[in-house]
């Protein structure tokens, strides 16, 4: 009647703890999923859409979680039941059996008999263990091991919630303290806007090249003293004052210069933080290529590899490398006008270019941030996973000698991403060839959008004639143009 060896049943389980339990499991939901709403409603009413298609990815990626939570709940029994010979299970642990000198069998009883202990815990591991031993007795009239036994399925199923929970809390926490730094641009933007507006007229003037600010600062000469100077003061540049004003000012100018030449007023502060928070919708989620990487560290995570320390060093030397190559990308753009001219006439203009950036592609540096953020995100939810699940002096979680430089390299790499690297990524993939959608507001790209459907049908209706879908074409991007200019 008890329901076997697996515990009491619903049917003798009393009502009232049947009650409140689902009171609280409902009640916690609930919360999280109002907390959710109203967050969007706040951003949709501040016009944020960009982050509130953040927020929906997040939604989404919960939404996964549940049905990875589903699934594993489902096939739990299936997987469980599935035996196999126990030398099979002697290979690639994560903890050696030479630590204690048990067969893995006697591993299954002893952890099975220490978690029987008293309180709340102490019910929830009796059952854990009693299913456990099930299974054990499955297995074992057929001489054989359950492949993976109940409670470390448990242990798996909070993981995946930890790693995507911790990676979300990571990516916000880069977002808001980048954004705090993007900010204190925003007086550059203002002064510059000011002196604008207080000209009278357009002055012409000489502008010595090698006296620019922003020349000095980049520019290193010709030839190998240029390779080698100009990259190993892109590196240290990262680590402090990545962006000065004269930087800023003259990206800014290169940029309205090729893109917006005839609205010198452009707001591009403001398109660099929507174009930022586009791309923010994008690292936010957990991609499919990212779940791989999680699965194969949890295959290379065996005893006396050291897997969970080498890997922290790969986002280490990434982010140093994607930083470095931004502040290079300033540098190149310094080296163009400095090596071509010697005085101009007017301000000093920087050429934007895809040529700059790894395979000539300004996004792949998106892909790379995302993955650092994911891969230190991993890290740090793996950690304390360990610690929470296991204890500090697990044989998982290794010596101190390990665990210490993990701990730092994670740190570093969250305020260091946060303060110099996306900050330079906001500004430095502006110098692409192209320009990003976020250049338009909302409501002209809705417009554009509308426009391009309504030619679409058009066409398609005069059967090919191109005449008066041209001049149409002509009075909207006038529109368009007279809009932005405004706006600007």
């Amino acid at each position: 009647m008890a329901g076997g060896g697996e515990g009491p049943t619903l049917e003798f389980t009393p009502t009232w703890v049947v009650a409140v339990v689902c009171t609280v499991i409902v009640g916690i939901s609930l919360a999280a999923e109002r907390a959710l709403h109203s967050g969007g409603k706040y951003l949709r009413r501040k016009k944020q859409k960009p982050l509130y298609e953040a927020l929906l990815k997040v939604k989404e990626e919960l939404m996964l979680l549940g049905f990875i939570s589903l699934l594993l709940t489902v096939f739990q029994n299936r997987i469980t039941k599935i035996c196999v010979k126990p030398e099979i299970m002697d290979k690639w642990l994560p903890c050696s059996l030479q630590h204690n000198d048990q067969t893995n069998e006697e591993i299954y009883d002893a952890h099975f008999s220490t978690s029987l202990s008293g309180g709340i815990a102490g019910q929830t591991r009796r059952l854990l263990a009693a299913g456990g031993e099930a299974q054990q007795g499955y297995c074992g009239k057929k001489h054989k091991v359950p492949l993976l036994s109940v409670e470390a399925f448990h242990h798996l199923h909070i993981f995946i919630f930890v790693l995507a929970i911790v990676h979300v809390t990571f990516c916000a926490l880069t977002i808001v303290f980048g954004g705090l730094k993007i900010h204190q641009w925003k007086k550059w933007e203002d002064e510059h806007s000011k002196e604008i507006n207080e000209a009278d007229e357009v002055q012409v003037k000489i502008t010595h090249v090698q006296e620019h600010d922003f020349v000095k600062d980049h520019f290193w000469g010709i030839g190998k003293n240029y390779y080698l100077m100009g990259w190993l003061h892109s590196f240290l540049n990262q680590f402090y004052g990545s962006v000065t004003r004269s930087d800023y000012l003259t990206l800014r100018l290169g940029f309205i210069t090729t893109h917006c030449r005839g609205n010198p007023k452009f707001n591009f502060h403001t398109y660099m933080v929507r174009a930022l928070e586009d791309d923010f919708k994008r690292v936010v989620g957990i991609s499919w290529y990212l779940w791989i990487f999680v699965v194969l560290f949890m295959l290379m995570n065996v005893d006396g590899w050291h897997a969970y320390f080498w890997i922290a060093f790969v986002p280490f030397f990434l982010l140093l490398a994607v930083g470095a190559k931004l502040q290079h990308v300033i540098t190149q753009l310094a080296h163009e006008v400095a090596e071509k001219h010697i005085a101009i006439e007017g301000e000093l203009i920087v050429q934007p270019s895809d040529e700059h950036f790894w395979f000539g592609k300004p996004k792949f540096v998106l892909f790379l941030i995302h993955f650092i953020l994911f891969q230190n995100a991993f890290e740090m939810a793996f950690f304390f996973w360990i610690w929470v699940q296991y204890g500090f002096t697990s044989c998982i979680m290794g010596k101190v000698k390990y665990i210490i430089p993990r701990i730092v390299i994670g740190v570093f790499i969250q305020v260091l991403c946060s303060y110099s690297t996306l900050p330079l990524y906001a500004i430095v993939t502006q110098m692409g060839t192209n320009f990003k959608k976020a250049i338009f507001d909302e409501d002209v790209r809705l417009g554009l959008v509308g426009w391009a459907k309504k030619a679409k049908r058009r066409k398609a209706s005069m059967d090919g004639s191109s005449s008066g879908i041209g001049s149409d074409v002509g009075v909207q991007l006038g529109k368009v143009n007279q809009k932005t200019t405004t706006k600007g």
